[in-house]
């Protein structure tokens, strides 16, 4: 009897000792996508996700011949089996063969895991003026491919510009990021429009009932709004958090703006600003953590003038308030895309460099208990 005590105690402890060392904080980090590497000139708009079965795809655009947000750019994919220590090699998993198509926004579906990218397209001559205002040759498409192996092989793109986009819009852009699936299975992504001639811009969502198969044009939020991020809350509201620039107007100049949604997605709230949330007019991520508990977790360059000081904060109210950040890179950064692995530690794809922050994508995973320790990162 006494050795099976002795026996018991001892698995006892060797329980104890495994929790505590996998709650030591720890962060991790790896340069995935560097300007001038596997023929391209610059790589950016990173995209990150878990599939049903664990494993990372990590987005990006990959430019062939500039820097330029128009030209000869494909959306490439690695992926990693092992939690983010080792990757595949880049492939092109969508090519406009000459022009443009990039801001790769993925979501994964619950049931069957099957993995949706949605898309935008454009020529690659054409300008920003051009796409703001519809003018001719300014035309911004989207598109949708879908992958039913885990990334490994993904579906001819299918154009969905007539379902997802409105006649008299100009601009568009998917995410980019990541989109959602609620609860009751609608697909909800997040996108952005001009309505021509105008150049001002709002957030809107599109959603799917179906699986992708078919979408809808949600509600749009207020002027001056641009790229966003999406999460359903514990009610059953979504919030949308987004990019604005209303230094123009005097208003919460450099802050985060926010609306509000209680018919799923099909109208949205007037803006609010988010105080805590700072940042020089840029792309941010937004990922549910945990519903039960209300954990958020959000992330972009953390500065009121440059891009740079990449942060990662946690919230514990449904993205009300955000008592935790961490600073992962002090030096330029921009955009960046959060994701949740199996083991609930945390994935970090975000554009970072020396000079500026279009030299690299960086991945960083780290836990919970990393982002509350204060630790500086181990480099």
């Amino acid at each position: 009897m006494r050795g099976h005590r002795l026996i018991l105690v001892l698995a006892l402890l060797a329980i104890a000792a495994a929790r505590s060392v996998a709650a030591s904080p720890f962060f991790i980090e790896l340069d995935l996508y560097k300007s001038g590497s596997y023929g391209y000139h610059t790589y950016r708009i990173p995209a990150l996700v878990t599939t049903a079965k664990g494993t990372l795809l990590a987005f990006a655009e990959g430019r062939k011949e500039s820097r330029s947000d128009s030209g000869n750019i494909d959306v490439v994919l690695r992926r990693s089996r092992d939690g983010g220590r080792t990757w595949s090699d880049p492939q092109v998993v969508a090519d406009n063969g000459n022009d443009t198509i990039g801001n790769p926004t993925p979501v994964v579906l619950r049931k069957s895991g099957t993995i949706l990218l949605l898309l935008t397209a454009n020529p690659a001559k054409a300008g920003e003026a051009q796409f703001m205002t519809g003018a001719p040759g300014g035309t911004r498409t989207v598109w949708i491919t879908s992958s039913r192996d885990d990334g490994k092989t993904w579906a001819p793109l299918r154009e969905i510009t007539a379902m997802a986009k409105r006649s008299e819009w100009g601009w568009y852009a998917t995410g980019p990021g990541n989109g959602i699936q609620l609860k009751d299975g609608r697909i909800v992504v997040p996108c952005d429009h001009t309505v021509k001639p105008s150049r001002t811009l709002h957030s809107h969502v599109i959603f799917s009932d179906d699986g992708g198969a078919t979408w809808r044009i949600g509600g749009s939020a207020g002027a001056n709004t641009d790229e966003s991020a999406v999460i359903e809350r514990a009610d059953g509201s979504l919030l949308l958090n987004m990019r604005a620039d209303h230094n123009d107007q005097g208003i919460a100049q450099k802050r985060r703006a926010l609306a509000v949604s209680r018919d799923r997605g099909e109208t949205w709230s007037g803006l609010t600003w988010d105080e805590t949330l700072v940042e020089p007019v840029c792309q941010a991520s937004l990922v549910r953590y945990d519903v039960r508990r209300r954990m958020v977790l959000f992330s972009n360059p953390a500065h009121d003038v440059k891009r740079m000081r990449m942060t990662v904060r946690l919230g514990y109210d449904d993205a009300v308030t955000w008592p935790v950040a961490r600073v992962v890179y002090e030096g330029p950064a921009s955009y960046s895309s959060l994701t949740v692995l199996k083991d609930r530690t945390v994935g970090l794809l975000y554009e970072r460099g020396f000079q500026n922050f279009r030299e690299m994508l960086t991945f960083a995973r780290f836990n919970i208990e990393w982002l509350r320790s204060g630790e500086k990162p181990s480099r």
